[in-house]
């Protein structure tokens, strides 16, 4: 692939036309063809600033390898604040920016786990700039949480608790706890900035280390006590705002049966 996208980039600059390509399991090659920064930078290429692609050629460059999640894998799903750079799994070739060496384990029962991703990598670069040098800092944030692909199938009742958060290094300070929900009745998911969600509209499902957030089925369930200890938006965007590199969580999974 990286082969064939090399070609393309070329032919694009003895044609003055530009080309995209992308397949599953590899990053998206569409912002490839934007002229490679000169500096780091933390706002996405304006068609505008679009000139000419990269003459660099992927066959020279020694790319990390991509991370797709699997069945029963965790990952860290993210996205900036300008709904460009994104993490879903690997999915998705043209939205998995931070696919390279990206941090996602295999739920193998109930302990530790981390998560990550990373945007210190040739790939990522490559991809954002055009060049494997030229740094592009993602900044913001609209999304994040800790997945685990198909979860809710292969591990019902499955409970994420999230230890701490790393931006760079940093650990910050959350504003609350996660809680374990799915959106799907498949996938499962603790919300660690998801704004969409208030605290007021917890779902009904939302479960806990220390039990369910709420007692009873349907209109008839009423709130755990401790319900206000938890948020569906913990992390503070702010502290994504001037931009960020490497972002880790480091959690637990309990309730699976063993």
């Amino acid at each position: 692939m990286k082969k064939f996208i090399a070609c393309m980039l070329l032919s694009a600059m003895v044609c003055g036309a530009f080309a995209s390509c992308g397949d599953k399991g590899e990053s998206s090659k569409q912002e490839a063809t934007t002229a490679p920064a000169t500096e780091a930078t933390t706002e996405a290429p304006s068609a505008e600033a679009i000139t000419e692609p990269s003459a660099i050629s992927a066959e020279d460059i020694d790319f990390e390898d991509t991370v797709v999640a699997q069945s029963g894998d965790a990952y860290l799903a993210i996205v900036d604040g300008q709904w460009w750079i994104q993490y879903w799994g690997g999915d998705d070739p043209t939205k998995d920016y931070l696919t390279y060496n990206a941090g996602v384990p295999t739920i193998t029962g109930n302990g530790d786990y981390t998560v990550s991703v990373t945007a210190d990598t040739k790939g990522f670069r490559y991809d954002t700039t055009g060049s494997p040098d030229d740094q592009y800092v993602p900044s913001g944030l609209q999304f994040m949480a800790v997945m685990i692909k198909d979860g809710e199938d292969k591990f019902p009742g499955a409970v994420i608790t999230v230890n701490s958060v790393k931006v760079d290094g940093k650990e910050l300070t959350l504003d609350g706890k996660p809680y374990t929900s799915s959106d799907d009745g498949h996938e499962t998911r603790a919300n660690l900035y998801n704004q969409w969600v208030s605290k007021d509209s917890i779902p009904k499902d939302a479960r806990s280390a220390d039990g369910k957030l709420y007692e009873g089925d349907g209109d008839s369930a009423t709130a755990a006590s401790f319900i206000g200890d938890y948020s569906p938006q913990a992390v503070n965007p702010d502290d994504f705002a001037d931009g960020w590199t490497n972002v880790e969580v480091n959690f637990t999974i309990s309730g699976i049966a063993e």
